[in-house]
């Protein structure tokens, strides 16, 4: 699609043997399959050593207030309905596209205007919320960024290579952490597989191919709509933050059965947060 604009553009995949960081990588494991962490710090040396200017987006609280217009706007649509929430849904990675659905909701909550619920959904294969720790770590793996305390399981982690390319980060927006802490955030984790399954069944109802990340968000809407009681109703509202055009191959993998849920062990997750002092070695 870059080519398409422009002939003359090289696009490399990450880790790559363009920037120091990469070739590091590369060189310890050459079938490293990367992480959106490795990524940002090649992107951030490769602007380092160019001149050219970097912002980092996602886990920053900056971007999760920028995005916030998107539930500042599902606000006014419901309100001209006549509608509240009883449950807001997100797939997280660093947090913006959760933040931006569900922050104007969080105020609803703190100020004690609204009773609902607020539910934050990740990857197996990136657990921070539900197996990291709260601790000062960098945003990158090539620990250039200044330190942020969040949930994370260490900077160094590497993620199992599911579709859910975004999702496989290893941090989360410290403004999202204390939510999290303060108990008004929960947290879950969704297998790949479980996400698929639920994305294939609102393919089916809505005509919409969402994009894996959304996958993991619908796999808890689907939850959470099932455990209404009959008679009862409920207002599920959640963010479907993108389409699946671009990864049809994960959908064909999925339906070909060669899919796997690739969720990260718990003694992956100790050594990168070892690594990271997050935790203690001993």
């Amino acid at each position: 699609m870059m080519q398409l604009f422009n002939p003359n553009t090289a696009v490399h995949a990450s880790p790559s043997s363009i920037t120091e960081f990469g070739k590091k990588i590369l060189a310890e494991d050459s079938d490293n399959p990367g992480s959106l962490g490795i990524a940002i710090g090649e992107a951030i040396e490769r602007a380092v050593s160019t001149g050219a200017k970097y912002s980092l987006g996602s886990v920053l609280n900056h971007v999760l207030i920028h995005q916030t217009i998107i539930g500042q706007e599902a606000k006014t649509q419901l309100e001209s309905i006549d509608v509240y929430l009883d449950i807001v849904i997100g797939c997280v990675s660093g947090g913006s596209n959760f933040a931006g659905l569900a922050y104007p909701f969080v105020k609803d909550k703190i100020d004690g205007t609204k009773d609902l619920r607020i539910i934050a959904s990740e990857s197996g294969a990136a657990p921070k919320m539900t197996e990291g720790k709260v601790a000062y770590d960098f945003a990158d793996s090539g620990q250039k960024t200044p330190l942020l305390k969040m949930h994370t399981i260490g900077s160094s982690f590497i993620p199992p290579p599911v579709h859910a390319g975004c999702l496989r980060y290893h941090g989360l927006a410290p403004t999202l952490s204390m939510l999290l802490n303060h108990n008004l955030v929960e947290a879950t984790a969704i297998s790949q597989i479980d996400s698929f399954k639920a994305s294939q069944r609102f393919i089916q109802a809505e005509g919409i191919i969402p994009t894996p990340e959304s996958g993991y968000a619908v796999a808890q809407v689907i939850t959470e709509a099932r455990k209404v009681p009959k008679g009862e109703e409920k207002t599920i509202l959640f963010n479907l933050s993108g389409h699946g055009y671009l990864d049809l191959v994960g959908y064909q993998e999925f339906l070909e059965g060669r899919l796997t849920d690739d969720n990260a062990s718990i003694e992956s997750i100790e050594r990168s947060m070892i690594a990271a002092g997050v935790i203690s070695g001993d």
